[in-house]
C-alpha cells in the first residue's frame, strides 16, 4: 500500500529516530542535540538571537522545491554532451540516447516521480528548516566515511604580515613572532564574530546580513562527531556554558584552553573579549609550559583517520577514563581551535619551468606553506579535524586556516580569515604581562597501549594521504577579471571555459564538472551545483582544438558557452537548480521502489565530478587556497580571481591515471593565453572595421 503524504512524513520521521538511536549511548549533551532535530526544535545561535531582537530584521524567503518537469527538461540538456561524446567515440548513437533518457524522464514525471514530489513537498512542510537539510547535508557529508584531511577539509593560506621582523624566520620551535601573530589572528576572529552578532557588521536589515549571520554562528562553538556511519554535529554550546569562552591551543601535539572572553567587572552574565596583549600573555605562558615537556601523545592524527576508525577510538578514549570525556567536551564547545606548529616545513626548489611564475614568492616558498597549512607530517597530529576553524601559525609567522566543511562553506570562513589577516598585526608590547597561571589550563588525554597503537596506525594512514597528495598553488598574473569584464564576458563563465578547455587537453576527453553556487537568498540556503559541462562549452572546446574554425567562429562558441554558464548560474543561484532536486527525489523512494532514470549509468557519470571547481572572493589578503579532489583521477580546484590576477589552488593524486597538477596548471596557462590571444584579435578586427576604440561586447 503506498504511504499517504501524512504516513510518509511520519515515515520519515521515524526513520531519523532509527538512524540515530545508535548514539544513544554517547554523551547527554550530544542527546540534546538528537532530540532538538527529532522534536523539530532547532538549537539557537547567539546570532539568532540578536538577528531576533531586531524588528526590521529582513526575512529571507523558504527554499523552494524546483519544478519537476523543469528539473527533468535541464536534467536531459545535462546529458546531451555525454551522449555526444559516447556516439563521437564509437558508442550508441547520440538519437537513440537521448530518446531513451527522454522516455525514462517522462515515465518517472508521470508516474513513481510525481509520487516523489508530492513526498518531497510534505517533507519541507514538516521541516523546520527546509526539505534540503536533512537530505542532501546528511548524506553529503555526514554520512562520508573517509577521512576528513585532504579529502574534505578546506585550507585557506594567509598573507605574510608585512610588519614581520625580517629575522624572524625560525625554522623550528616557538617564535615570539609567531606568537604575537597567532594571538592577534585569533582575537581578529572572535572580534569580527562579536561585530557581528552587536551588528555592527552585516546587520540582519539586509538580506545578506541574514544569511551571513546564519552561516557564520556555525563556524564557532560547535563540531563534527564521529559516530559509525553517521557523524552528527554538535549543538551549539550556550552563552551560558563557561567552556564556550575558550579557544583550544594545540601546540606540540599538547591540547590547552585559552581563556578568550573574561567575565565583565560590571555585569555578572556578560563575557568580554580579552586584548591581544592578553592574548599573547596567556599563549607565551602555554609555550613555556609546553617547551617543559615531551612532545605530546598524538591525539589530534586520530581525527584525521576514516571516520568509522574515529569514532571506535574516540569511544574508546572516552571509555577509559573520564576525563577524556570532558577533554572532548571542551574541545567541541570551544569557539575555534588555534594551532602553534613547531616547525617550519620547506620544499626543495622545483626545476626551471616555462609556467606563470609567481612575482613576489618562489613556487617552492609558496607551496611549502599551502602544504604546511593543508596538514604535512610533521604537524598532522597538531591539529583537531573536526573543529569548523582552526588558526595555524608556524615558527616563521606563516599562517593560515583550515576547517571541516560540513557546517557551513569555505566561503564563510574566508570571510572571516580576510577580516582577521586585512590589518597587521599591531600590539603594545608593553601591555603584555608576564606570563601567568591564569586565563589557561592544561587540556590531557589519558591513554593506553590501544590508544597508542590507533595513533601509530592513524599516523601512518595520514602520512599516506599527504604523500599522495599532489597539490600546488598557480598565480596566473597576465591578466585578471578586469580585462574580462571589459571583453564583456562574465569572470567566472570564462575562467571555467579555460578549466574545460585544460581538462580536454590534459585528458582527451570531456568530463562531468562541479561548480558551487550559493543559495544566499534564501534563508539557511548553502549551494547548489552548476554542471559546467553542456553543448555549448564542449562545442566551445572542439572548436578552439580545430584547425579549421576562425577566431570569429570561435569567440562565437565562447560567447554562446559563457551565456549558457551564466543561464545555469543564475538558475543554481535562485532556487532552480538540478542536482538537489535529483538527489531529494531520490531520497523519496520507498524500499521496493525504482525507476530507470536513477538507474541508469549516466545518471552516476553525469555526477561523477572528476573536475570540481569552487570559486571564493578576489583573495587579495591570501597566498593560495585548496580543498582535495573528488576522485583519485579527478581535481579539485579553489580559485580567487583578482582584477590583475587569478590564483588557482590545484589538488589531484599522484596515484591518478592520467592526471597531474604540474601537468594540468601548464594547460590552464596556455588556455588562458590563448583565450586572451584569440580575444583581442577578434576585438582589434571589429573595431578596425567598425572604427570604434572601445570594446564591442554586443558583437563579441
Amino acid at each position: 500500500m503506498t504511504p499517504t503524504p501524512n504516513a510518509l512524513s511520519r515515515h520519515h520521521i521515524l526513520c531519523l529516530q532509527n538512524r540515530f538511536n545508535r548514539f544513544h549511548s554517547y554523551p547527554s549533551w550530544a542527546r540534546v542535540m538528537l532530540k532538538s532535530i527529532l522534536h523539530e526544535k532547532l538549537p539557537t545561535s547567539r546570532f539568532q538571537k540578536a538577528r531576533m531582537t531586531h524588528n526590521n530584521a529582513t526575512v529571507l524567503p523558504r527554499l523552494p522545491v524546483p519544478d519537476l518537469h523543469k528539473t527533468l527538461a535541464k536534467y536531459l540538456e545535462t546529458l546531451r554532451p555525454l551522449l555526444l561524446e559516447e556516439a563521437a567515440r564509437g558508442g550508441a548513437p547520440y538519437e537513440a540516447g537521448f530518446a531513451l533518457r527522454r522516455r525514462w524522464a517522462d515515465e518517472f514525471a508521470s508516474g513513481l516521480g510525481q509520487l516523489c514530489q508530492e513526498r518531497l513537498h510534505d517533507l519541507d512542510r514538516n521541516s523546520p528548516r527546509n526539505w534540503l537539510d536533512d537530505n542532501f547535508w546528511l548524506r553529503s557529508y555526514l554520512q562520508w566515511r573517509a577521512p576528513l584531511l585532504v579529502n574534505s577539509n578546506w585550507w585557506l593560506v594567509f598573507n605574510d604580515d608585512q610588519l614581520h621582523p625580517a629575522e624572524q624566520n625560525a625554522l623550528s620551535g616557538f617564535s615570539s613572532w609567531q606568537i604575537q601573530r597567532a594571538a592577534w589572528l585569533a582575537h581578529r576572529t572572535l572580534q569580527f564574530k562579536d561585530k557581528l552578532a552587536s551588528q555592527e557588521l552585516h546587520p540582519v536589515t539586509t538580506r545578506t546580513g541574514v544569511w551571513f549571520q546564519e552561516s557564520v554562528s556555525k563556524m564557532f562553538n560547535l563540531s563534527r562527531i564521529p559516530q559509525v556511519s553517521c557523524d552528527i554535529l554538535s549543538p551549539l554550546s550556550s552563552p551560558s556554558d563557561p567552556l564556550s569562552y575558550n579557544v583550544i591551543v594545540i601546540a606540540r601535539n599538547w591540547f590547552y584552553t585559552l581563556r578568550a572572553y573574561d567575565p565583565s567587572p560590571e555585569h555578572t552574565s556578560a563575557w568580554n573579549l580579552i586584548s591581544a596583549e592578553t592574548f599573547i600573555s596567556r599563549l607565551n605562558a602555554i609555550v613555556r609550559d609546553v617547551n617543559t615537556r615531551i612532545p605530546g601523545p598524538e591525539i589530534g592524527v586520530l581525527s584525521a583517520d576514516s571516520r568509522d576508525t574515529w569514532a571506535s577510538n574516540l569511544q574508546h578514549l572516552i571509555s577509559i577514563s573520564p576525563k577524556n570525556l570532558a577533554t572532548h567536551e571542551t574541545i567541541v564547545k570551544s569557539l575555534i581551535c588555534l594551532c602553534l606548529d613547531s616547525e617550519t616545513h620547506a620544499l626543495p626548489s622545483p626545476p626551471s619551468s616555462s609556467l606563470s611564475q609567481p612575482s613576489t614568492i618562489s613556487q617552492a616558498s609558496l607551496d611549502s606553506h599551502l602544504h604546511a597549512i593543508r596538514s604535512v607530517s610533521s604537524n598532522v597530529a597538531n591539529r583537531f579535524f573536526d573543529k569548523p576553524f582552526s588558526v595555524i601559525v608556524d615558527p616563521a609567522g606563516r599562517a593560515g586556516a583550515m576547517g571541516e566543511h560540513s557546517p557551513c562553506d569555505a566561503l564563510i570562513p574566508s570571510i572571516v580569515g580576510e577580516y582577521a589577516v586585512v590589518q597587521e598585526a599591531e600590539v603594545n608590547a608593553s601591555l603584555v604581562e608576564p606570563p601567568s597561571d591564569e586565563g589557561w589550563s592544561r587540556l590531557d588525554w589519558v591513554t593506553d597501549d590501544q590508544v597508542v597503537d590507533a595513533i601509530r596506525t592513524a599516523r601512518a594512514r595520514a602520512e599516506a594521504i599527504i604523500r599522495n597528495s599532489d597539490d600546488s598553488m598557480l598565480w596566473f598574473e597576465e591578466y585578471g577579471t578586469d580585462w574580462i569584464k571589459n571583453t564583456g564576458f562574465s569572470p567566472d563563465a570564462y575562467i571555467q571555459m579555460a578549466m574545460q578547455l585544460a581538462w580536454y587537453r590534459t585528458m582527451g576527453t570531456f568530463t562531468a564538472t562541479y561548480e558551487t553556487a550559493l543559495t544566499r537568498m534564501f534563508d539557511k540556503g548553502r549551494t547548489e551545483t552548476i554542471r559546467t559541462l553542456s553543448v555549448e562549452s564542449r562545442a566551445f572546446v572542439l572548436g578552439m582544438n580545430d584547425p579549421h574554425s576562425s577566431v570569429p567562429m570561435k569567440i562565437n562558441l565562447l560567447r554562446l558557452a559563457i551565456q549558457k554558464h551564466t543561464s545555469l548560474t543564475r538558475d543554481a543561484a535562485t532556487g532552480r537548480g538540478i542536482d538537489r532536486h535529483l538527489l531529494g527525489l531520490r531520497n523519496m523512494l520507498l524500499p521496493g521502489e525504482r525507476c530507470e532514470i536513477f538507474d541508469d549509468p549516466l545518471f552516476t557519470q553525469s555526477q561523477d565530478w572528476r573536475l570540481s571547481t569552487s570559486g571564493l572572493s578576489a583573495g587579495h589578503h591570501f597566498r593560495g587556497t585548496g580543498f582535495g579532489a573528488a576522485y583519485e583521477d579527478g581535481y579539485g580546484i579553489n580559485y580567487l580571481a583578482a582584477p590583475s590576477m587569478v590564483k588557482f589552488g590545484i589538488e589531484t593524486k599522484f596515484s591518478g591515471v592520467g592526471t597531474s597538477t604540474e601537468r594540468f596548471k601548464g594547460s590552464i596557462v596556455n588556455a588562458l593565453r590563448e583565450m586572451k590571444d584569440m580575444v583581442s584579435r577578434g576585438l582589434e578586427y571589429d573595431r578596425t572595421n567598425n572604427n570604434d576604440d572601445g570594446p564591442v561586447p554586443a558583437r563579441l
